[in-house]
This record gives structure tokens, sequence and C-alpha cells, in this order.
């Protein structure tokens, strides 16, 4: 029986999938603020041209550069998508389990899918620097890894109760030659009123936004990169899906289920769009679901236009939210502790397209999963991707509750070398 299927690097797509044309309704506009400068007029001061351009798309393909091909080649794209033949032995289901390999990356996860084409595009306009933001770590090592093959600078607001802990991770960004802060910092005004009333402040992805911002509105040759929520982000990351379903076709399978993890939607949409696509014009009866935590179950808050940042820096978008100043519980998985959701991803849910399922601040179940999906499979999921493994097997369990050979397919968007610490502490191993 086959274990895995790899694709030959010319059989990569070559064209990323903009769903925006697809939606079942058109995606809402980003809104200025009643009072205060338009954030809308100030994009382009912000970010890259390209992707700006990209953002509002009506195009449902758009072309990836033969040279940025090339070097997603040598990031090793296209990545495998294996049978979890081990963990259907284990758990005794009826279910047919898959996972997309996104671990198999130079810096460990899915998030270099965005870094290098945003990279790519901001050496190309003249940019000297990018700047940004992360949560888990994984996006400020993608970007300062596209950063240094692009020859730029880069510089990483990480949130501090990440920060603390991961400091390997931080290593690995300084060794790609990115000058990294934890944030709340005192480099930036919106940071420093916060890191003077509290050195100590745990940080949040939506405050390293705000610092970033700032960080690239003061200089002309310094530009920001957004690692999710975005519409060119997870356009970007669609090469993901894309991949898997051309995989699938060589299994002779296609899944009736589609999991992953949740934080702002980079990971989930680039797995799950291309096959929301087939539900949406080919009419594919396929389940898809959003794994999250309770720190951050932003895709159970409420569906209303709010800023994307703690500053309000940014145009408001309508999307899911918890609400942009909302004090969020720091998790091992940080990265799906983030006050908003996608705007794509936010729509397709309020049309009932995406369920969300949210776990335990704890862990410990999400980190038991990924130990027993370690066991049989023999790779180490991420903090974050625990918890896509964690909802594969809990609904691969509920197929064997119910007799139902159903086809579940997950995506491990990254690897845990670096974050043993995290699943030491949660399950108390000496």
């Amino acid at each position: 029986m086959i274990r895995q299927v790899n694709l030959l690097v010319k059989d990569m797509p070559h064209q990323w999938y903009n769903i925006i044309p697809d939606l079942p309704e058109p995606l809402p506009a980003p809104l200025d603020p009643s009072d205060g400068p338009s954030r809308i007029k100030n994009l382009p001061n912000l970010l890259i041209g390209e992707c700006l351009k990209q953002e509002f798309s009506q195009e449902s393909w758009i072309d990836i550069p033969d040279e940025l091909l090339q070097i997603y080649a040598q990031a090793g794209r296209p990545r495998p998508l294996f049978r979890a033949l081990g963990l259907e032995k284990k758990l005794d289901t009826p279910a047919r389990l898959y996972y997309k390999g996104e671990f198999f990356s130079p810096t460990g996860s899915h998030k270099v899918n965005t870094a290098l084409a945003q990279c790519y595009y901001a050496k190309k306009e003249g940019f000297e620097q990018v700047t940004t933001e992360t949560g888990a770590g994984l996006w400020g090592t993608a970007l300062s890894y596209a950063s240094a093959l692009n020859g730029l600078k880069c510089r990483v607001f990480w949130v501090r109760s990440v920060y603390n802990w991961k400091a390997d991770r931080r290593h690995f960004m300084q060794f790609l030659g990115a000058e990294v802060h934890a944030s709340p910092s005192p480099m930036t005004k919106c940071g420093k009123e916060l890191y003077d009333k509290n050195p100590n402040h745990d940080g949040s992805l939506g405050i390293a936004i705000s610092e970033g911002l700032e960080d690239a509105g003061r200089d002309p040759k310094t530009v920001y990169c957004l690692g999710s929520v975005l519409n060119h982000v997870l356009m970007h990351q669609t090469i993901i899906g894309l991949e898997a379903k051309k995989q699938f076709e060589v299994f002779d399978d296609y899944p009736d289920m589609v999991i992953s993890c949740f934080g702002g939607g980079s990971n989930f949409g680039g797995f799950a769009i291309p096959f929301i696509g087939d539900v949406l014009t080919r009419a594919k009866k396929t389940k898809f679901i959003a794994s999250q935590s309770k720190a951050g179950p932003n895709l159970q808050g409420e569906y209303r236009y709010d800023f994307a940042d703690y500053a309000e820096l940014t145009p408001m978008l309508k999307m899911y939210t918890l609400g942009h100043k909302t004090d969020m519980h720091p998790i091992y998985g940080d990265g799906l502790r983030y006050h908003g959701a996608s705007p794509i991803i936010s729509l397709l849910r309020n049309k009932g397209y995406i369920d969300t399922v949210a776990y335990p601040n704890d862990e410990k179940h999400v980190f038991k999963q990924a130990q027993l999906f370690t066991e049989t499979e023999g790779w180490l999921p991420a903090p974050e991707s625990a918890y896509s493994v964690a909802c594969a097997i809990d609904e691969a369990i509920k197929c064997k509750e119910a007799g139902e050979k159903k086809v579940i397919a997950f995506n491990v968007s990254g690897h845990g070398f670096l974050d043993m610490y995290a699943y030491k502490t949660v399950l108390g191993l000496k």
C-alpha cells in the first residue's frame, strides 16, 4: 500500500488560486474608521505594491514568477502527502487518514511559501528591509530566511511570552541575519506605552503587528510583511492544497473532511481553499474543520468590522473577531492566539462552509494526541500543528464509533524540533 506521494518539481503548481471570484457573495471591502487619517490610503506606504495588487485581484489564477518557482524548488517544494497507515492501525479506525508534510521546509513550516513571495516582490520593488511580527516564531523565522535569500535586512517584533522560552528559534532568526525584539518593545510608540507600564507584558500578535506597521511607516526603504490573515497571504499558501489535490489523484482518493489548525488563517486557508473551491464550483461534498485553542477562538467570536492590530493602524476588516484589544491567555501553541480571522475564511464560516472546534488552554489533550502521532508516524509536529493532529484523531475515533469509512485530510504545517520545552512542560516529561 502506498504510504506517500511526491510530485516532481515540474509538476509543482505554476499558479496560485484566488478564491475571491468564487466566493458565495462578494468579500466585504476594508473600511476606514469614522475618525482619524485614512488607513486605506496609507496602505501603499506600508505594503509591497504587488502584494497590495494581489490583495484585491478578481483574477481566479495568479501566475507564480519563474524565478520564484526556482526558489520554491530550492526550499523543498513540492512537499509530500502521506497516508497515515501507522496511525490508522493504532486507532483501529475505518477512516483513511492523510497528512501534508509542510514540515519539509528549511525553517520547519509552511510560512516560507508566502515569505519567499513577499521578499521576492519587495526586492523587485527596491526595498532594502522588511519588518514584521511573529507569534510562535515560525513566521519570523520564515521571513528571516526569505530575507537572507533575497539580500534584504529583516526586523522581527516577537510576542514576549514566546520570545522568552524559544531561545533556539530566536537564535535561528539571528543566525539568518534578522534583528529580533520582544514585543511590546520600547522601539515604537505603541510598544513603549505598554512596555513602560509593564516591561514583562506578555504581548500579543495584535500588539506586535502594530509595532511592525509603525516601524515600516517611518522608513521608505522598509516595507511591512504579514504572515497570515490577508487575502494575498492565503493565496500564496494555496500551493499547499493545489499540490495535495494532485497527490490525491495519484492515491485515487479524495477527502470527505479537511482539517487544519487555525490562528489567523494562512495554513488552514492554504490547505483548505483549493478544496473549498471544489465545493463552490464542482459541487463536491467536503466538511472543513478549523482546530483552535480556547485561548483565542476567533472563529467563535463576532462577525463584524474590527481592526487587525492593537493600535488601530490597519483598516477595519469584516471578520470573526474577539476584539482587537482583548487579553488572551498565553499558550505554547501561541500561533493560534490572535483576536481576528482572515476575511475570506470568516465569510465562508459565516455562510456555513467551515466548522470549528476549540481545545482547552492546558493543551494536554492536544499534546498527547501529537505524541501518539509521533509514535506511529514518526514526525514531531509543532505545537500549533498538534491541534490539527488532535482534531484529525478525534474525528477518526468518531468514525470508528460510527463505523464510517471517511477520508480525513489534515495539514501538519510545521515541525516541533525547537519546541520540545512545550511538550516537556505540558506533559510532565523528565
